[in-house]
């Protein structure tokens, strides 16, 4: 063979090589590419809101304080900030605007309900009364990809002079940097007195400070942003001469905080618990533009819960979350909050975000076997996972959500 030859084949040859070698190499990276994308999960979602029963118990129970689904502007004592139609627990209405702009040390918004025996106050509901023993609840929502810890959320307090000089409180908020939560009793009496010793508001030198309990659940963190939350606080004070006194916080349905032997007031009787605040105050500046919401706010003599739903009622999920797209979800509830009681499972619900719970989106079990609607009366949790368009299927939420089946 003729030498040249020999050498434009050997170049052909090794030409074509490098060309399928740099074929195959495209090929594995981009087969490589897939098998990334299909090894990508979906995030965990949760029940953003249930549909709340049109009329709640709340509007006219003898009980209740206050109530407000922030559906229109009510009077209170003071408030600041506006409604966002666009942000509601529920499907009509709004919810109170509490978000902040970056570097925010006030929120944009706060509310300041006065009550029973308020001292010099015009708007002051229930004038003729006194409250010793009170529970107070909120829907709270973080912005989706939350970050950080603002100070304050709520208070309960008893006012006595004009001068706004307090005979106790128990605050609600951030527990540090940490993303808890922590109820932070304080007494403005100093032993089994009945001399006032505070001079002012938040009198910080001479409040006498209880014992600070922080919550499990990370309220304010990244994970548990994106839907809503009810959080519920009671505050009773003690017997006058006695270490009597309670405070406990419940969470998405659960227990997080109980002390039943406080000394809020010594033996101080002349003001009760008075009022209630809601609060967007952040020490340190807001690390970022982000929102918080609150909304069905209502204060009560006796225990709140969560909101009343019908016995068939409709659920909606948080958007989708992950890789790839919402292929399916599936749903559970259950009358307990661990799950001991399965009594809802659902079919596979396809991409449309919300269901009704009866027999045509699933199946009733456990105790409801053989039901075609939720026991009325009876509060349910609920457990969501969802699926991607690359066949993956994300963990269970925890159980979250409660509501109860109007009885």
């Amino acid at each position: 063979m003729n030498p040249l030859n020999t050498i434009k084949i050997n170049i052909c040859f090794i030409f074509y090589f490098f060309c399928f070698a740099a074929i195959a190499a495209c090929q594995k990276s981009e087969l490589e590419s897939n098998e990334v994308k299909k090894e990508g999960d979906p995030m965990v979602p949760r029940i953003d809101f249930v549909e709340m029963d049109i009329e709640q118990p709340h509007e006219d129970d003898t009980a209740v304080i206050w109530y407000d689904d922030f559906s229109t502007e009510k009077l209170y004592m003071e408030q600041r900030g506006g409604i966002d139609k666009n942000m509601k627990y529920g499907v009509s209405g709004g919810s109170a605007d509490f978000g902040f702009n970056a570097g925010d040390v006030t929120g944009r918004g706060d509310r300041k309900v006065a009550f029973g025996d308020f001292p010099n106050s015009s708007n002051t509901v229930r004038s003729e009364e006194s409250f010793d023993d009170i529970y107070w609840r909120i829907y709270v929502k973080h912005e989706l990809g939350w970050r950080g810890a603002p100070a304050k959320v709520s208070r309960a307090t008893s006012i006595v002079a004009s001068d706004w000089s307090q005979a106790m409180i128990l605050h609600l908020w951030s527990s540090g940097d940490r993303d808890n939560v922590s109820l932070d009793p304080a007494s403005g009496v100093k032993g089994q007195a009945d001399t006032i010793i505070t001079k002012k508001y938040n009198d910080f030198d001479n409040l006498i400070w209880l014992g600070n309990m922080s919550s499990e659940f990370e309220l304010t963190s990244t994970k548990e942003s994106g839907y809503w939350i009810p959080v519920e606080v009671r505050a009773k004070l003690n017997t006058p001469g006695n270490s009597d006194g309670v405070m406990e916080l419940w969470i998405d349905g659960r227990l997080e905080v109980v002390n039943t032997e406080l000394n809020f007031r010594g033996s101080y009787i002349e003001h009760g618990i008075n009022a209630v605040f809601l609060e967007s105050y952040w020490n340190s500046g807001a690390i970022k533009k982000q929102g918080r919401w609150f909304d069905n706010f209502v204060i009560s003599t006796q225990p709140i819960g969560p909101v009343v739903t019908s016995a068939n009622p409709k659920l909606y999920k948080t958007p989708y979350g992950g890789a790839g797209e919402l292929s399916e979800w599936v749903v559970e509830l259950a009358s307990d909050s661990e799950g001991e009681d399965i009594v809802f499972q659902s079919e596979e619900l396809g991409i449309i975000e919300k269901v009704e719970i009866n027999t045509n989106s699933g199946s009733f079990v456990g105790s409801l076997t053989g039901k075609s609607s939720l026991e009325l009366g009876q509060i349910y949790y609920v457990r969501v996972r969802q699926s991607n368009t690359y066949g993956n299927w994300s963990e269970w939420s925890r159980w979250h959500q409660p509501f109860k089946v109007k009885g």
